[in-house]
C-alpha cells in the first residue's frame, strides 16, 4: 500500500480537496449568487400580482365621431340606346351599314350618267353594292366559260389602289380608300352586261369592238362624274376619266378574249 501511495501522489499534483466540495453552495433562489446578482433588477415577486379594479386608472372615453365617408357620385342605372324592347332596335342590315335605298340611287346614278349625282351619298363607304357587282362579273364570265374570279378580284385591288392614290394627290380635301372603292365597284355595272353580251355572242368583231367601247367609255365617265362631284374637282373630268378609262378597259380585254 505503501508503494501505491506513493505512486499516486506522484502522479498528478493539484490544491483540489474533496472537503472544499462541501463548503460550496449554489443558490438559485433570490438570496444570492450569480443569478441572483445577474437578475436582481427584475422583481419576480409582482409577477402575477392581482390589482384590484378600483386601483386601476381610468381610461378616457372616445368622444370623437366615426368617419362615415359620403358617397359624392351616384351611378346611374345604363339606359339603353335603342330602348327597352326589341321593337325599338334598329333592323339588322343598317347595323351592318347596308342600306338597300342608297344602293339603289348608287345604281340608278351608274345607269343614267347625264343624272345630277348626289355627293353626300357617294362619299359612304358603301362595298356592299360593289361586292354584289364583282360577284355578278365573274358569274356571267363563268357562264361564258372563263373563271376569272382571282384576275377580278385582283385587278380591282391594284385599281384602286392607284386611284385613291391619284385622286389624293389631284384633290384638295382628299378620299378614302373606301370611297374609291365604293365608286369603282357601282361603275362596274355597264361591264356586266358587257360579260352577259359575250355569253350570246362573239365580241371580237366589229359589233363587239363597237360595243366594249362604249361600255368602256360608259363606265369611265359615270366614275370620273362621281368623283368629280363628291371632291369639288371641277375642270378635272378628263384627268380622272383617263385613268378610269384604263382600268376598266382591263375588265373589257377579259370579257373579250
Amino acid at each position: 500500500m505503501s508503494g501505491f501511495d506513493n505512486v499516486n501522489s506522484d502522479f498528478y499534483q493539484t490544491s483540489y480537496s474533496i472537503d472544499d466540495q462541501s463548503q460550496q453552495s449554489y443558490d438559485y433562489g433570490g438570496s444570492g449568487g450569480p443569478y441572483s446578482k445577474q437578475y436582481a433588477g427584475y422583481d419576480y415577486s409582482q409577477q402575477g400580482r392581482f390589482v384590484p379594479p378600483d386601483m386601476m386608472q381610468p381610461q378616457q372615453p372616445y368622444t370623437g365621431q366615426i368617419f362615415q365617408p359620403t358617397q359624392a357620385y351616384t351611378p346611374a342605372a345604363p339606359q339603353p340606346f335603342y330602348g327597352n324592347s326589341f321593337e325599338d332596335e334598329p333592323p339588322l342590315l343598317e347595323e351592318l351599314g347596308i342600306n338597300f335605298d342608297h344602293i339603289w340611287q348608287k345604281t340608278l346614278t351608274v345607269l343614267h350618267p347625264l343624272k345630277e349625282v348626289d355627293g353626300s351619298i357617294m362619299n359612304e363607304t358603301d362595298l356592299a353594292g360593289p361586292m354584289i357587282f364583282c360577284l355578278a362579273f365573274g358569274a356571267t364570265l363563268l357562264l361564258a366559260g372563263k373563271i376569272q374570279f382571282g384576275y377580278v378580284y385582283g385587278i380591282s385591288a391594284i385599281g384602286c389602289l392607284g386611284m385613291f392614290c391619284l385622286l389624293n394627290l389631284m384633290s384638295m380635301t382628299g378620299v378614302s380608300f373606301g370611297c374609291v372603292a365604293s365608286v369603282l365597284g357601282y361603275c362596274l355595272l355597264p361591264m356586266i352586261l358587257l360579260s352577259s353580251f359575250a355569253v350570246i355572242f362573239s365580241l371580237q368583231g366589229m359589233l363587239g369592238i363597237i360595243l366594249t367601247a362604249g361600255i368602256i367609255g360608259w363606265c369611265s365617265f359615270s366614275a370620273s362624274k362621281i368623283f368629280i362631284s363628291a371632291l369639288a374637282m371641277e375642270r378635272q373630268q378628263l384627268l380622272v376619266a383617263y385613268p378610269c378609262a384604263l382600268l376598266y378597259g382591263v375588265f373589257a380585254l377579259i370579257s373579250v378574249f
